[in-house]
């Protein structure tokens, strides 16, 4: 029996017991339709997915969701629900960080930072170039780079041309943002 103070929960596929911030919370519709419940804030009792597009998906293909009753229903596009609901919180966070000032773009702004050591992680453009890449990498040394986002995605999140590297600021901002990001990352690499 869970103690009402413990923060972990049980996967429902796996059964493995985790931290919440390690999963996925979903839960029921009066009608029985299974809906993600990241923000926790829907009635009814939750249940929790490792954050795992694998898990997701397999969780969808064995139809582990029975469990609450024959009648539960699950929307054939859950998983591209679910991925863009991570995603979309994901880019809202740089923006978010960029509107309050913790997030800094272009290469020279992030190597002046960085330098400076006020930075707390560098996001770089999955579609970056290798030279651009060699020395953001270089001037990082040992703050973590994140590559999650295109050019395309990271000029929509941030309403700019071209962000290619950008980087947040030590702040908590910045640690909110990276569990945002880092869950995207988790969901989509898992």
């Amino acid at each position: 029996m869970k103690e009402a103070n413990n923060p972990n929960r049980t996967c429902l596929l796996t059964g493995e017991e985790k931290p919440q911030e390690e999963l996925l919370r979903f839960t029921l519709t009066p009608d029985r339709q299974v809906i993600p419940d990241f923000k926790k804030r829907l009635s009814g009792k939750g249940f929790y997915l490792t954050n795992s597009k694998q898990a997701l998906a397999d969780a969808i293909a064995k139809n582990v969701f029975r469990k609450f009753g024959k009648n539960t229903a699950v929307m054939p596009n859950l998983l591209e629900i679910v991925e863009n609901i991570l995603k979309s919180r994901a880019l809202e966070s740089i923006n978010l960080a960029k509107k309050a000032g913790v997030l800094i773009s272009g290469f020279d702004k992030v190597k002046e930072k960085l330098a400076a050591g006020k930075v707390a992680f560098v996001l770089e453009a999955v579609d970056a170039g290798t030279d651009g890449n060699a020395k953001i990498k270089a001037a990082a040394k040992n703050t973590e780079i994140l590559t999650l986002f295109s050019i395309e995605e990271l000029d929509k999140a941030l309403n700019r041309v071209n962000t290619v590297h950008a980087a947040l600021l030590k702040s908590e901002m910045s640690q909110t943002v990276y569990k945002q990001l880092r869950k995207w990352q988790n969901f989509i690499n898992s």
